[in-house]
């Protein structure tokens, strides 16, 4: 009887390990600043800088903060990107002045100002977003292209891996203990 409560006891504190390490989808405002969607001051203040030390996994959302009068967001494929098209080259447009978009597929991800010359100025945004399979594997994302400039991808911390590990260890023991 105590060998069966203490698988029980191990099952549950596995069950919650592995609920622990889900997570919910993140609302990231964009820079990290109600005022975060501008042209940058500098090359240090660009939102690629941001979005360098930033995580998104795919449910992610994006929360952009603009005056609808005098801006917008356009998503855009990279060609779009790099010549900062606005003209017919948006997938999605966004004009409302308080915009989430929610990171749906893994992969890169551009975002263009759509206010006339602000993209030529740096106001532009790459995102790449890593499926929950990276994160729990705790592999990194291909980088971005290099000929753009865009986000580097930071590298992985060993918590990911350490905690798979655990999982794996905890299950051989409580697989041990069942015995």
């Amino acid at each position: 009887m105590a060998g069966i409560l203490r698988a029980l006891c191990y099952s549950l504190v596995l069950v919650l390990l592995v609920s622990a390490t889900s997570s919910a989808a993140k609302e990231f405002l964009v820079g990290g600043k109600t005022d975060g969607w501008k042209i940058p001051s500098s090359q240090s203040d660009s939102l690629n800088k941001w979005a360098e030390t930033t995580r998104f996994l795919v449910g992610d959302s994006l929360v952009w903060k603009y005056e609808k009068e005098k801006d917008s967001v356009l998503k855009v494929r990279r060609e779009a990107y790099i010549s900062c098209n606005t003209t017919d080259a948006a997938t999605e447009e966004y004009k409302d002045g308080n915009t989430k978009v929610t990171l749906d597929k893994s992969g890169p991800h551009y975002f263009i100002s759509g206010a006339e010359g602000h993209c030529e100025k740096g106001q532009k945004l790459i995102v790449v977003v890593m499926s929950q399979r990276h994160r729990l594997v705790g592999e990194s994302p291909a980088p971005s292209p290099a000929e753009i400039e865009g986000p580097a991808v930071a590298p992985t911390s060993g918590a990911a891996s350490f905690r798979a590990g655990c999982l794996v260890a905890l299950g051989v023991l409580v697989g041990f203990l069942w015995m």
